[in-house]
């Protein structure tokens, strides 16, 4: 993930990539170790994009957005039960019984997430903020993800300071353990 563009287009771009690995993950047999190294990418993708977006994109919302701070709480909310079900998904395999329940679940928290963000927060924002600070965001988002954790961290901050101080070693941290076990590479 990172393409380009202002915050809404690579937030966007991002969305469309998680529902690509949605139907991939689906697409596989049940049971089957492909439907595992699919959800352990998803699991990298939507982290990343979670931490970029509690980094700057709902600091962003709650500075120019009217009643940004309620809609930013409600989007960090949705992402603490994201990060919750990946941290449940994280040791399963791939025929437990609770994997797909779990994927299913998953599937349908960052659907109605993407909406929201997609047609109410984007288009508030859109309008609040000038195409130079748009494009400023989507710069900041697209770094924080190069740095940002691969693994869930439910415990960890989601609002700023503690997330821009923690979040890049935790991502380290992540990334090393990801090249250690071969985690996400096939």
């Amino acid at each position: 993930m990172g393409h380009g563009g202002n915050v809404i287009a690579e937030l966007t771009t991002d969305h469309r990539e998680v529902d690509e690995l949605f139907a991939r993950i689906e697409s596989q047999p049940v049971g089957d170790e492909q439907r595992r190294k699919l959800v352990d990418e998803l699991t990298k993708e939507l982290v990343r994009h979670s931490v970029a977006e509690e980094m700057y994109l709902y600091p962003a919302v709650r500075a120019h957005v009217e009643g940004g701070a309620g809609i930013a709480d409600k989007e960090l909310s949705d992402h603490a039960e994201v990060e919750q079900h990946l941290k449940e998904l994280e040791g399963l395999a791939a025929d437990d019984p609770q994997f797909d329940h779990l994927v299913a679940k998953l599937k349908l928290e960052v659907s109605e997430h993407v909406r929201d963000e997609e047609n109410r927060l984007f288009p508030l924002l859109a309008a609040s903020c000038t195409p130079e600070a748009l494009d400023e965001l989507g710069d900041q988002v697209r770094r924080a993800k190069k740095t940002a954790p691969t693994r869930p961290h439910p415990s960890a901050p989601d609002t700023p300071p503690g997330n821009k101080l923690l979040g890049p070693g935790a991502g380290l941290v992540d990334r090393v353990r990801d090249a250690l076990t071969g985690r996400g590479q096939g």
